[in-house]
């Protein structure tokens, strides 16, 4: 039934763009449609992504899956970079790695309840974005005092980021085998296998189709901030970002209504990890072709992702989950938001 109510809501993209071109309602409007026709794209780019993976094997799958799990994120934040919404761009991606740290997990535990946690897996990922944390305070802390778009935090965000996806590199070169067979093996027998050939069309056409949507979205950010009485980055951090993982969250969720517990904490803590080490330098990395990235997150993003990965470290500790674990994950979360909520325009 999910899966054809995600097929039926992919029509709502080129109604979108319609209304968009054809109407031009208001930003407030196209916010609000463009964000809600992001979420069966981003389910559709997953799903091409799996089934290409399941016709190549684990390893370039495992490409595909890094390049175009987070096609949506990824498009939205060279949008707004396009249109210099530097704070967008950051809040966005840190909302991100928080979402799936508190708010996926967190409702994976509830509606899995109690199971077992693949703790080697989940330790990797959370260290992962700790590690990132400690390392994107290079250019942040700069940032604190002065100018924090300057031209010399942009330049010091290139190697960081550099560095960051060399580490992804390696730690994705050592683990994911063991993750593709984790997911393929899971949920194989649900699959109906395309072709190679539609899985790439699928995905290539869910893509443009994605890039369209996100200029509308990120075109009308500011004016729906301002007429919800919502800062920028808030909109980002919690909107956006919630949005821009949607359907990767109901995915993880429903695979732990399934007793599926340790895939779909897996779901969470690895796409995490992935925006920390993998997006958020490709998106500085990528920034310099249009408008150079500074990497100077705000000192609430930074104690936001390195809390979060730490109380999720403790919760796990243990190698078990529980709905009282994913309760107090939410709790966590809606912390988080409340915290960016106050922290407003920088």
């Amino acid at each position: 039934m999910a899966r054809r109510i995600l097929w039926g809501s992919v029509a709502l993209a080129p109604v979108t763009i319609f209304v968009h071109y054809a109407f031009h309602p208001g930003e407030v409007v196209e916010f609000v449609l463009a964000a809600i026709a992001l979420v069966p794209l981003a389910w559709l780019i997953g799903e091409a992504t799996e089934q290409a993976a399941h016709h190549t094997g684990p390893g370039i799958g495992g490409f595909l899956n890094a390049t175009f799990g987070n096609a949506p994120e990824l498009i939205i934040a060279l949008f707004a970079v396009n249109e210099a919404k530097f704070e967008v761009v950051r809040g966005s991606l840190s909302g991100s790695v928080v979402g799936n740290l508190l708010l996926v997990l967190g409702f994976s535990l509830v509606f899995g309840g109690r199971g077992v946690i693949d703790r080697e897996s989940s330790f990797v990922s959370l260290a992962l974005v700790g590690f990132a944390v400690l390392v994107l305070l290079i250019p942040s802390v700069p940032g604190w005092d002065g100018d924090p778009e300057r031209d010399l935090i942009a330049e010091l965000s290139v190697p960081v980021s550099i560095g960051l996806l060399l580490v992804y590199l390696g730690v994705t070169w050592l683990s994911l085998r063991r993750h593709r067979r984790l997911h393929v093996s899971d949920q194989a027998s649900e699959m109906r296998a395309w072709t190679f050939g539609t899985a790439l069309l699928v995905l290539g056409l869910a893509t443009v189709v994605t890039a369209v949507i996100a200029e509308i979205l990120v075109g009308s950010i500011e004016v729906f901030a301002d007429k919800a009485h919502l800062s920028e980055f808030f909109v980002a951090a919690v909107i956006v970002a919630i949005v821009g993982n949607a359907a990767e969250h109901g995915g993880a969720v429903v695979v732990a209504a399934r007793g599926q517990i340790k895939l779909a904490a897996e779901i969470a803590l690895a796409s995490s990890a992935q925006v920390a080490v993998f997006l958020i330098p490709a998106v500085a990395l990528l920034s310099w072709l249009i408008d150079p990235l500074a990497l100077s997150f705000r000192p609430v993003e930074l104690a936001a992702l390195g809390g979060a990965a730490m109380f999720t470290f403790a919760l796990l500790l243990p190698g078990r989950s529980s709905r009282a674990r994913g309760v107090a994950l939410i709790v966590a979360y809606v912390a988080v938001a409340a915290a960016f909520f106050a922290a407003g325009e920088r």
